[in-house]
């Protein structure tokens, strides 16, 4: 996962300023979300309700004392000339024959709309030697985000719409879950997931959303077309042996909120509340 490892002090300082801080000059709106109270699922306490500067705080303590971590934070402006905040953060640990690799990262929108995280993703590659069993795995993530809506093709999907996890009839125990998931997905679950709607599947939307390139006009499109509010995606690549884990990946996609925070983003731009200097005259 790719990180700069130098980071200025303006950017920290730019990183750990809460969306709060910018209401003198924006009208901060909290944008709608997939996820509420106890349907909230997080990685690593990293939720949509998190801000850059909350996320950043978990970045700093996993990595820390980590050496040989690249880091990358990304800036933008928003509006012409408008407010700098952090769009992006990247955190990798390369993984090693005797180290087990980590990549953390998150996506947020601009402060107009709270400054939010709409994506996040762990990755964890594991060293030969610390690879955990497949069936502890599905256990600990059955444990925290409770039962899937579909497994197969080596992924646990949950999908979420008007703010609970879908059901498509599969009632997943830990031992069915481990059988189901070196399956491909059942199709006629796939079906039951898009009902009458014919929209978009949420699978193929979270899966997209994974790409390193992510652009923001393609992304929103297959938001508005997908047939959830919200997906967490927790792939287990076999390891060797096959009932070991040798790649985990866990994805957080607020499909409800990117759409939301785009349109309070797009309504703060055009109405020129982030776009123009707010400097005063000099003393002549």
């Amino acid at each position: 996962m790719p990180r700069h490892a130098l980071v200025s002090l303006l950017v920290m300082g730019l990183v750990a300023a809460p969306a709060a801080l910018f209401a003198d000059d924006i009208k901060v709106r909290t944008p709608e979300t997939a996820f509420s109270g106890k349907m909230r699922p997080d990685i690593l306490g990293i939720s949509s309700e998190s801000d850059a500067g909350s996320a950043r705080g978990v970045f700093d303590s996993l990595f820390k004392g980590r050496s040989d971590t690249k880091t990358d934070i990304q800036q933008q402006k928003f509006g012409s000339g408008g407010t700098s905040y952090v769009s992006a953060l990247n955190f990798n640990l390369p993984a090693s024959p005797k180290q087990s690799g980590e990549m953390l990262s998150a996506s947020f929108s601009s402060p107009a709309s709270a400054n939010r995280a709409y994506f996040v993703a762990r990755n964890l590659t594991f060293a030969p030697d610390q690879q955990p069993s497949k069936a502890d795995m599905i256990k600990d993530v059955m444990g925290k985000y409770g039962v899937p809506t579909i497994v197969g093709d080596q992924h646990l999907y949950y999908i979420y719409r008007k703010g609970s996890i879908m059901s498509v009839g599969g009632k997943y125990k830990e031992a069915t879950a481990l059988e189901a998931i070196a399956k491909p997905l059942d199709p006629r679950a796939a079906v039951k997931l898009n009902g009458d709607t014919v929209r978009g599947s949420c699978v193929a939307v979270v899966k997209r959303a994974q790409a390193k390139s992510k652009d923001p006009a393609t992304m929103l499109a297959e938001a508005k077309g997908a047939n959830c509010d919200g997906v967490l995606s927790i792939q287990l690549v076999p390891g060797e042996p096959g009932d070991r884990v040798g790649i985990a990946q866990f994805t957080l996609l607020d499909v409800k909120q990117f759409i939301s925070a785009t349109a309070i983003d797009n309504a703060a731009l055009a109405s020129g509340d982030a776009s123009m200097p707010t400097g005063s005259t000099p003393k002549l």
